[in-house]
């Protein structure tokens, strides 16, 4: 449990609060470059600030304060311009900076105005748009390894929840959840609406491998690592395991990443928990779909985007994909968990640490130091999450053919895998299947399984 005093400085984002200070000194991801093909201005809002996102006629963008300084209209229906954005009213001029340089109508209409509205730079990557909203000099942009992959597919969902950042990322810490939230819930609610037989007869079916985890639990790890934490479970035959093994659980990048599959992977992700307020999440997951090499994967021009969704027409909510699930007991918790009323146990060691790594991190900003995963003057070429590169990795994503990790189903999708996955709705799905069929095909999907101590190491 923590104090309420901890759980504010942990949950609460707005400008001047520990935790929210700690997340402007980071390139935030908040939109896809596509999301901006249909209207090149939308609104935005982040860590606590109402913002406009928009796109200039030369192709540049910004992110800007949401009223104009004039007569405070809304800036979101402003008019793109090749400097930046006009006022629909009058036709103030803001550019990327927050500065108004241009006044039409006044006397000296390009003037230097003296008072600037909130600007934040952006910049695009992997198809991602990702801003920073601390002091000044920017850190460099990290080149995290699914951003910058080559021979793949992409696809980004972005959900908006009702609760604070933190009940989501807490997630990425309890490796034991997907025993009960994805195993036996799944199987519960397909049995409940007649469709246990349809979507589950096979024995690759991943509420069958779920539930199958919590036999055998020894102990729960966790451990720091270089860019965050690593976590997962030890099994013992005698418990009642298959195997003495160690299950290794996704990856965690600080502060609020998740990595599930591993880079060069027929499917793996980003999970972003992105803090909209105290209250409200955007939720994304940064989908790659790697080929190996002698496979190519379709010319992508944009990385389009979706919102795969939490209820049904009906207003009912939707149970019968893994992401769905997972949102549900993050908002089931309420807008902002009361840590201080909870009961631990030991499958909560990774989130102890995860909320000890995140008071840290802010008390280093409060030293008025940089946090971890902050790159000064430029980012490696490409940054692998875990802290090291993956078994086998040749120095060249062309010719590195990854270590089987993951779930056999997410590599299977062209078998009607990808009903229990948010991929389901993805834009990319038909091509999605496609790549699978030809991994498949080729014989190529994956190298041997890592053996570390005669003990698998696993990620799910």
């Amino acid at each position: 449990m923590l104090s309420a005093e901890m759980n504010e400085r942990l949950t609460r984002v707005g400008p001047g609060t520990p935790c929210g200070e700690l997340m402007r000194r980071y390139w935030v991801p908040f939109a896809a470059a596509s999301q901006l093909d249909d209207n090149p201005v939308r609104p935005v809002r982040l860590l606590g600030e109402d913002l406009v996102l928009y796109k200039t006629t030369k192709g540049g963008y910004g992110l800007i304060g949401n009223r104009c300084l004039h007569r405070l209209v809304d800036l979101q229906y402003g008019i793109p311009d090749e400097e930046g954005l006009r006022c629909p009213y009058h036709g103030w001029l803001y550019d990327g900076k927050g500065d108004c340089i241009e006044r039409p109508m006044e006397a000296v209409p390009r003037a230097k105005f003296p008072r600037k509205t909130p600007a934040y730079p952006v910049q695009e990557l992997g198809g991602m748009l990702f801003t920073y909203m601390g002091p000044l000099p920017a850190p460099a942009l990290p080149r995290w390894d699914l951003y910058v992959w080559p021979n793949a597919i992409r696809q980004i969902a972005f959900n908006t929840l009702n609760c604070n950042w933190l009940q989501c990322q807490e997630n990425t810490g309890d490796p034991t959840h997907s025993v009960w939230t994805h195993g036996h819930f799944f199987k519960y609610v397909l049995e409940r609406d007649g469709k246990f037989d349809e979507r589950a007869a096979s024995d690759k079916h991943t509420l069958r491998n779920r539930i199958k985890w919590g036999d055998g639990i020894k102990e729960i790890i966790a451990q720091p690592t270089q860019y965050g934490f690593e976590k997962g479970i030890v099994y013992a035959k005698e418990l009642g395991a298959e195997q003495d093994h160690i299950h290794r659980h996704a990856t965690v990048m600080f502060p609020f990443y998740t990595n599930t599959g591993s880079p060069g992977a027929p499917r793996s992700e980003y999970q972003i928990r992105v803090p909209i307020d105290d209250t409200h999440t955007l939720h994304i997951c940064y989908q790659v779909y790697a080929a190996p090499p002698g496979v190519k994967a379709p010319e992508q021009n944009s990385v389009p985007w979706y919102e795969p969704p939490t209820h049904d027409a009906n207003g009912k909510p939707i149970f019968d994909y893994v992401l769905a699930q997972d949102a549900f007991v993050w908002w089931a918790q309420g807008d902002i968990v009361d840590r201080s009323k909870e009961s631990l146990g030991r499958t909560d060691i990774p989130i102890i640490l995860l909320r000890k790594q995140l008071d840290e991190q802010i008390g280093r900003v409060e030293k008025g130091l940089d946090p971890m995963n902050v790159w000064r003057d430029k980012s490696p070429d490409v940054i692998f999450g875990a802290g090291e590169p993956p078994h086998g990795w040749t120095g060249d994503p062309a010719t590195f053919n990854p270590p089987k990790v993951g779930q056999d189903y997410r590599r299977m999708y062209h078998k009607g895998f990808a009903i229990d996955d948010a991929d389901r709705y993805g834009p990319m799905l038909d091509q999605i299947k496609d790549l699978h069929r030809k991994i498949e095909e080729s014989g190529l999907a994956v190298a041997p399984q890592k053996k570390v101590e005669g003990q698998l190491v696993v990620s799910e």
